[in-house]
This record gives C-alpha cells, sequence and structure tokens, in this order.
C-alpha cells in the first residue's frame, strides 16, 4: 500500500502511546482503533504492523539511530526491517536521516541487542545457555506467532477438520506434537468460521495444547485448573475427561473468567464449573485439600516465552517485577498441591524461559518433601509423541516452533 503523510502520522502517534509501557500494546492499539473509527482495514493494518513491528526489533532499530523518537523509529523500520528504498521515504525524512539508516551495518552488536532482550534477561539466560542459542531464540522470538488452533474432540475429528480447511484453500498442517492441533500458515479470520463458532476449533498454541495431555485427566475425576484464565486449557482438559466427572476453573480476575463463558458455551462442555476466588488461599480452595486426582497450575509469569504475541512485555518486565513473580509462583503451587489426594498429580507451567520462574519453582517444592517428578519425556512417549527435551518440557519458538513455554509433572507421594 502506498504510505502517505496521514498514514505515517497516524502510526507515529499510536507507537507513541505504546512505548511508555504502562499498559501492554495490543490494549493500547484497540483503544487508539476506537478513537479512529473512519481508519479503513488496510490503514489499521499497517499500523499495527507499524507498531508492533517496531516494538520487536526496537534494540536493534534504537542501535541504528540513538534518541530516536517514534517516527523516526518507523522510518529505520521501513528502510532497514521492511525493505523500503531511500527514494521512496524522501519525502517523510530528511536525505542524510535515510543515508544514515541504510548505512547502518548490523555486525559487532550487542548480544543483547542482537537477541533483542533486555541485558539482564541475557545475563540470566547465560546461566543455562550458550551465546549461540540465546541469539537463536532472541530472533524465533522476533518472528510473528503462527495461528495454532485445538480441534474440539467433543465436536470434530481433527483429519476432518484439516480435509474441510484444505479444501476450502487454506494452508494448514497437523502440528507435530500435540495430537489435536492444527497450524495455519497465514492467519485468516477464524473467529468467524463455522468451525470455531460451533466450538470444533479453539484459538490455542500447540505448546499450551500440550499441558492437557501432560494432565492426563481421565473420565470421571475431580480435576482443578488452579489459574484458569480464560480457559483455553480448561477446555482442552476438559475434553479428555469427555465432559464427565468435576473439572474446576479457579482464578482470581472476573474478567478472564467472563472470557470464558462464551468459548465454554460453544465447547459442548458440561463438566466447567468456573469460580473466582479471592487468592490461593481462598475458603473455596481449602475445602478441597486432599480432594482432587488432578491441578493443572498455568502460573501468572514474565511472558517472556510470549514475545512472538507480545514484544512489549520484555520492557514492562524487570528484575524486580520477575522477584514478585517467583515469589507468588511459590505460593500458587504450595496452595495447588495441598489439593491433592496421595498419588495425585500436579501439573506446573509458565510462558517464561527463565530457570528461577520454571526449574527453581519446581525444584523447591520437590525438597520441601512430599512431592517426585514424573519425568515428562516418559509421558510423551507413551503417547508416541516425538519430543524429548528431558525430565522436564522446555518448549522454544527456535526449535519447537510453539511459544516459550516449560511444563514440570509431579505426583503426590505423602502428606
Amino acid at each position: 500500500m502506498e504510505l502517505t503523510p496521514p498514514l505515517l502520522q497516524l502510526a507515529t502517534q499510536a507507537l507513541d502511546l505504546v512505548l511508555d509501557f504502562k499498559r501492554p500494546a495490543d490494549a493500547v492499539l484497540s483503544a487508539f482503533f476506537r478513537e479512529n473509527k473512519k481508519l479503513g482495514a488496510r490503514d489499521r493494518g499497517f499500523v499495527a504492523e507499524a507498531v508492533f513491528g517496531v516494538l520487536r526489533r526496537y534494540r536493534y532499530l534504537s542501535h541504528v539511530v540513538p534518541a530516536a523518537n517514534p517516527r523516526t523509529l518507523i522510518i529505520a523500520w521501513l528502510i532497514k526491517i521492511q525493505g523500503m528504498s531511500g527514494a521512496a521515504l524522501e519525502k517523510f525524512a530528511r536525505p542524510e536521516l535515510v543515508d544514515h539508516i541504510r548505512s547502518a551495518r548490523p555486525d559487532g552488536l550487542p548480544l543483547a541487542v542482537a537477541a533483542e532482550l533486555p541485558d539482564w534477561v541475557v545475563e540470566k539466560l547465560r546461566q543455562s545457555m550458550s551465546d549461540a542459542d540465546i541469539l537463536a531464540l532472541g530472533r524465533a522470538l522476533q518472528q510473528p506467532a503462527s495461528l495454532d488452533v485445538r480441534v474440539n474432540t467433543q465436536k470434530a475429528d481433527r483429519n476432518a477438520v484439516l480435509a474441510r480447511l484444505q479444501a476450502e484453500g487454506m494452508a494448514v498442517e497437523a502440528t507435530p506434537y500435540s495430537p489435536w492441533g492444527v497450524r495455519f500458515k497465514d492467519h485468516p479470520a477464524i473467529n468467524r468460521h463455522p468451525l470455531f463458532l460451533d466450538g470444533s476449533v479453539e484459538v490455542q498454541d500447540e505448546g499450551s495444547q500440550l499441558l492437557a495431555l501432560l494432565l492426563e485427566a481421565r473420565r470421571g475425576e475431580m480435576v482443578c485448573d488452579f489459574c484458569a484464565g480464560a480457559g483455553g486449557k480448561t477446555l482442552a482438559v476438559g475434553a479428555t475427561m469427555a465432559s464427565t466427572g468435576r473439572l474446576y476453573a479457579f482464578d482470581v480476575a472476573e474478567k478472564r473468567l467472563a472470557k470464558l463463558k462464551p468459548r465454554l458455551a460453544r465447547s459442548g462442555l458440561s463438566n466447567v464449573m468456573p469460580q473466582l476466588i479471592a487468592s490461593e488461599n481462598d475458603v473455596r480452595v481449602k475445602r478441597l485439600a486432599g480432594k482432587l486426582d488432578r491441578v493443572l497450575v498455568d502460573a501468572p509469569c514474565s511472558g517472556f516465552g510470549t514475545l512472538r504475541r507480545n514484544p512489549d512485555l520484555k520492557f514492562r518486565q524487570s528484575p524486580a517485577s520477575v522477584a514478585e513473580l517467583t515469589a507468588k509462583q511459590a505460593s500458587i503451587v504450595r496452595a495447588a498441591a495441598r489439593l491433592l489426594k496421595v498419588g495425585g498429580r500436579l501439573v506446573y507451567a509458565t510462558c517464561s524461559i527463565l530457570p528461577e520462574e520454571n526449574d527453581a519453582v519446581v525444584e523447591g517444592l520437590v525438597a520441601e518433601g512430599g512431592f517426585a517428578l514424573q519425568p515428562v519425556n516418559e509421558i510423551l512417549a507413551q503417547h508416541r509423541i516425538p519430543l524429548d527435551t528431558g525430565p522436564m518440557l522446555k518448549l522454544s519458538p527456535a526449535i519447537h516452533r510453539t511459544d516459550g513455554f516449560f511444563a514440570a509433572v509431579l505426583v503426590r507421594t505423602g502428606a
């Protein structure tokens, strides 16, 4: 599409609002578009692409043009990332600025800049990763995420869904690890498709789908999704239970649970019980102590594994905020663990890539006694899934084409 001064100005205004990093970028953009209702779909698309494009390469673009303002950052993005010619931008920027941007070379960048990660994150990752692996991870997190959906086995069969979508001309493939996943090459408006509207498919990253498989909830059991949020994983677990037994969906945020209701209605599940709780120590939680067969804890975390979707998160987190999160994670997992019967299974998961939110939390619980680690690779092998990241699940967009994801399975061995 042709770039015009008004369109560049709109993108500049939107980026300026996002760069204070006080709110999630997608929420800021949604509010911006509500205030600019006359924008057409193509113009909205350019503004969103420019904002998220700059966020994904913000450290590099700031290196190319130090002390850049939002407009200059977008121009640098258009030239260095989108490959727009300097001639096409002559009326939008001074020739010397365009020449400076064009001549900048990415050689010799500091690792954190090349990986598009905060310096403090790189230092944490260096405790368990090589520089080459950190760079590969960072570059993978700079790419837009694919669109994955989970086929609801209560309503549809994956092969049939794939066949239908392919017959409609969509480029789709089966996900390599999740037995329920379908991956789109592009990003169609799946929320308008009949398969979505009737609950046959739900949008869910493949890595997230695997949590339901690791939980292995069975028919008739009592199960809890302890941090249910909008319920994507709850619905996946409910399907594995064939809509039998009882599945509690706990969360402390009423708005998140409200998003579960229409999804639950589409799913056709009848065994899900959404419940708003005040905290992990709510009386409704304590009443279930020692009664449950399985508990899933997808804990609140830094979200660094989701940077493909939420590139602004890396600028809204800090060592202090991560320290607060790790304390919260430890408290939540201990409260959730108390719900289990002896022999019950706990799956602890995050969408973080930081060891202190992952391995350290699990190791802390095991060290206190009463829980034993059940190797994830053995569970996956039993399901004939060609994925082995060791005793704990550690998914990387650089290797597995999923979000960065962590999960561990623990079994309660005693009181």
